[in-house]
């Protein structure tokens, strides 16, 4: 019969499968970890280019505002000499509608003159 000291001890051959069962699950933990580190980096790579794509497609609108702006404010100094003269041209309407309204209250007088005189 064994004795309990005996029956506690681990053979050699025991002792052997579980150091290659440690292992070998060391083994499946550590590429495990070694995928996800992997992937992580190669998701990292697609975020990247997806971020330098996304710069580009920014600068290339930003240069075409800026040049849009450019003709734009071209454009706007080209009619500024006409934009300057607008508040000339209303002070001669307004001169002109005064005269206008002038000539409309003589020619009124003119009128019941005339009128009185025929009568």
């Amino acid at each position: 019969m064994e004795t309990a000291e005996e029956a506690m001890e681990p053979t050699k051959a025991d002792i052997t499968r579980l150091c290659q069962d440690t292992f070998s699950k060391m083994v499946t933990y550590l590429t495990g970890e070694l995928t996800v580190t992997s992937e992580n980096y190669k998701l990292l790579e697609n975020v990247n280019k997806l971020t330098s794509l996304t710069y580009l497609e920014m600068k290339d609108t930003t240069v075409n505002i800026s040049r849009n702006l450019k003709d734009l404010n071209q454009k706007y100094a080209t009619f500024q000499p006409y934009l300057d003269q607008i508040p000339l041209i209303e002070e001669q309407v307004a001169a002109l509608e005064q005269a206008a309204c002038k000539s409309n209250a003589y020619s009124k007088k003119l009128e019941t003159k005339y009128k009185l005189e025929r009568r």
